[in-house]
């Protein structure tokens, strides 16, 4: 396994792989990696000849700097867990790689209303600095595939906007969300759970089969958004929103007539960790 931490030597390395046309995916990470991030690389090695995963815990998508603070760093363990699955390469940037001072790394465009809504509207200029670090390590690998993980729903669909709208020559793989035994889905975050209130955090997933189920029964959405916030609030659960929405733009299912996909989102702290999830509950990704 390759590490690399300077773009000329990474971009170097992978032009001469592209010259024996060989298929790059790239799996981008904030490290504290787990089993569905190691899903996401499985999936690249096995479409790919290369596969290049990246660390970088990107400063200009936390609006709340103690957050980014707090964020688990677990270096050592990460390249463990990738060497062990065969990743042929990591990217391990410093920030004045990624934003270095003579080049401006902003990305603004309209993504249709996808950044106001879940996530945009929780955590103004999130999405603004997912937007920005993509396009830059999307500019530096030069993949031909793109790995992303069901579990940030909103963020994939944010990326798929940003690559149509600059065009670039890309393709998104959007891969399942990983689960604990329990049903509790994967997440970096999950390091931070209280341990008493970890198993009650299988919460969220028991909410979001149920409101599958009373949507596939014909209970109206509002109705089933008002139920799912009534569950979710419990001592020491705070849930942000539950929101059920047209799984291609976000914006609530005309009752009439259902879209063909229809997509459960939620966001909720437990204790002081916040948990996101999603499930989609009408149609297939």
């Amino acid at each position: 396994m390759y590490l690399f931490q300077r773009v000329s030597d990474l971009q170097t390395y992978l032009t001469t792989e592209r010259v024996n046309n060989r298929s790059v995916g790239f799996v981008p990470t904030m490290g504290a990696l787990h089993a569905g991030h190691l899903k996401l690389v499985k999936r690249s090695l096995a479409e790919n000849q290369i596969t290049v995963a990246s660390i970088f815990v990107n400063p200009t998508q936390f609006n709340d700097a103690s957050d980014l603070e707090k964020y688990p760093r677990t270096l050592g363990k990460d390249l463990e867990m990738l060497a062990g699955v065969g990743c042929d390469v990591v990217f391990l940037p410093q920030v004045a790689t990624i934003y270095p001072t003579d080049l401006n790394t902003e990305v603004t465009i309209d993504f249709g209303g996808l950044d106001q809504v879940l996530e945009g509207a929780q955590r103004p200029g999130h999405f603004a600095g997912v937007a920005q670090v993509v396009n830059r390590l999307l500019n530096i690998v030069q993949p031909h595939y793109l790995y992303l993980g069901q579990k940030d729903y909103q963020q994939q669909l944010i990326i798929k906007r940003l690559i149509a709208v600059l065009q670039l020559p890309v393709k998104v793989v959007v891969v399942a969300t990983e689960r604990e035994s329990d049903g509790l889905a994967m997440s970096s975050r999950n390091l931070l759970l209280d341990p008493e209130l970890r198993p009650r955090s299988v919460l969220l997933q028991q909410t979001l089969e149920g409101a599958k189920n009373r949507l596939a029964a014909g209970e109206p959405v509002p109705e089933i958004e008002k139920w799912a916030l009534e569950q979710l609030t419990q001592p020491d659960f705070n849930p942000e929103y539950f929101s059920i929405v047209n799984g291609e733009n976000l914006l609530p299912p005309d009752p009439a007539t259902l879209p063909d996909l229809v997509v459960a989102c939620t966001a909720v702290w437990a204790g002081k960790v916040r948990l996101i999830d999603n499930l989609v509950l009408r149609g297939s990704l």
